[in-house]
């Protein structure tokens, strides 16, 4: 393995695209996972031609096992992973049905081998970073969105932070997390008209959190890519709170 690659899972919009951007203008190699076609051509548009983009959807198990089976094949190091899959659909407890939980623990099943084949690649090549975007709502109930289901897969996310970092650590394999509040991202048009999320959430939200304001993509992976680099070479197992404030208070 002579060369590296970063994959973002979830990296054709929202805070996964922005990192994933980022990690362009540093001028590495990035490897974008998605599944809509609109919005796998705007990250192209977005990205460029030379970064490569892979159809896969999270919830179809054979295509996730081809996604983990290119992987597997894959001659150049993957040194760097960013797991920002997710959709935030906010429902009463009482409401949830079967398939909304199985949606949620679908999505962290996908996550969970995608990043096992990672691991591999690293260990054959000598080390690596992944970071997880998990949530706030991960460690706090908001009565305002109403989000059981999500909020026990977010949590899961962040324990499996801490796992992997303390069995992956003597591999030289470092893993954190970040846990963001309200962010405008188009995770938000799963109950939100897509047209009218941003005014809708900032609307709603700014006030929420003690710096005044929703947080934007870029707030997101401006930390995202900190963690992932050299710069935070002795920080393994942390998820660290990007969120305007919100878990230290709020207005």
């Amino acid at each position: 393995m002579t060369s590296s690659v970063s994959v973002i899972i979830g990296g054709t919009s929202g805070m996964g695209l922005e990192t994933a951007k980022q990690l362009k203008d540093e001028g590495r190699t990035v490897l974008v996972v998605g599944r809509k076609d609109t919005s796998m051509a705007s990250a192209q548009d977005t990205l460029g031609p030379d970064a490569e983009l892979v159809n896969c959807d999270l919830m179809d198990r054979d295509q996730v096992n081809q996604l983990i089976q290119r992987i597997e094949q894959e001659s150049r190091h993957i040194d760097q992973l960013v797991n920002a899959a997710g959709v935030f659909k906010p429902k009463a407890f009482v409401e949830h049905d079967q398939a909304d939980w199985d949606f949620y623990m679908e999505l962290n099943r996908a996550m969970f081998f995608i990043t096992q084949a990672v691991v591999r690649n690293m260990e054959r090549a000598g080390g690596g970073s992944i970071v997880n975007i998990g949530s706030m709502w991960a460690h706090q109930a908001i009565k305002a969105t109403p989000s059981s289901a999500y909020s026990i897969a977010k949590a899961g996310i962040h324990a499996m932070t801490q796992h992997l970092a303390m069995e992956l650590g003597e591999k030289n394999i470092r893993v954190n997390g970040v846990a963001p509040a309200v962010v405008v991202t188009p995770i938000y048009g799963a109950f939100i008209d897509p047209d009218k999320v941003e005014e809708t959430i900032t609307d709603a939200f700014d006030a929420f959190h003690p710096l005044g304001r929703v947080g934007r993509p870029e707030d997101i992976a401006n930390h995202v890519v900190f963690l992932l680099s050299d710069k935070a070479g002795w920080t393994t197992g942390a998820v660290h709170n990007v969120d305007g404030g919100v878990m230290a208070g709020r207005n």
